[in-house]
């Protein structure tokens, strides 16, 4: 029994990422302001700060350890998959490579994550717009920070982190030169936006649109699979 409340306890207990706290205390002080004008005020800005609190959870993964396996940056649904050009910025060439882009939701983790083991060899950061993180368009017109990283077998992947409509803050932890596990926290995105992954030429990606994907444990894609993409969409 008590091993068991130890569980739901730190299940509901979900620690909260550091960048997080100075947010909460603004809202949590706007709360008592408001509560000491109207009390229904006061209400409000209690939920507005549960909410604060609740965004930037930065709870425990476990992810799979197998050779090969790409793992999902981001919390978030797949709103898109296809071949896309990575970021120019990147030095990956203008080959089309395979991509698989998640999108976060407000209520989404935001905590990014590695979604290979490897070394950063290039970042890209690019200044730009802030259109809705669904569309397409985003990868190219959106404030964006772009990620290459090289495997042990000489490949490469791409990784970018996407601002949206609200999101106004792209943190990166990463530095060229860095070596990173698979599932390793590497940034985050404030608030709402979209994590997109390119894959080497030739690997299938292994979700459908619409599919919802836990960041540090859902698998896009196996590099050494000859395994089929995945067809459909989920609805």
């Amino acid at each position: 029994m008590q091993s068991q409340n130890l569980s739901m306890s730190s299940y509901i207990m979900v620690p909260i990422h550091r960048e997080g706290w100075p947010f909460i205390a603004l809202f949590a002080v706007a709360a008592i302001l408001l509560g000491l004008l109207w009390q229904p005020l006061g209400w409000l800005g209690l939920v507005a700060t549960l909410w604060c609190a609740y965004f930037f959870r930065n709870p425990d993964r476990v992810t799979p350890t197998r050779d090969g396996l790409v793992i999902s940056p981001a919390d978030g649904v797949v709103c898109l998959v296809g071949d896309a050009v990575p970021p120019a910025g990147l030095g990956l060439g203008e080959t089309p490579r395979p991509r698989v882009c998640v999108f976060m939701s407000v209520f989404d983790v935001h905590i990014n994550r590695a979604p290979l083991s490897g070394r950063v060899t290039k970042l890209a950061y690019h200044a730009g717009k802030f259109v809705n993180a669904a569309l397409d368009k985003a990868s190219e017109e959106n404030e964006r920070m772009a990620v290459a990283l090289e495997l042990e077998d000489g490949r490469s992947v791409a990784f970018v982190q996407i601002a949206g409509l609200v999101a106004r803050r792209i943190r990166c932890d990463l530095v060229e030169g860095q070596t990173i596990r698979a599932g390793e926290r590497f940034g985050l995105i404030r608030f709402g936006s979209r994590v997109d992954v390119y894959f080497p030429e030739g690997v299938q990606p292994q979700v459908t649109l619409g599919q919802r994907c836990i960041a540090g444990e859902t698998v896009l894609a196996d590099l050494n699979s000859t395994e089929p993409a995945r067809q459909g969409e989920v609805r």
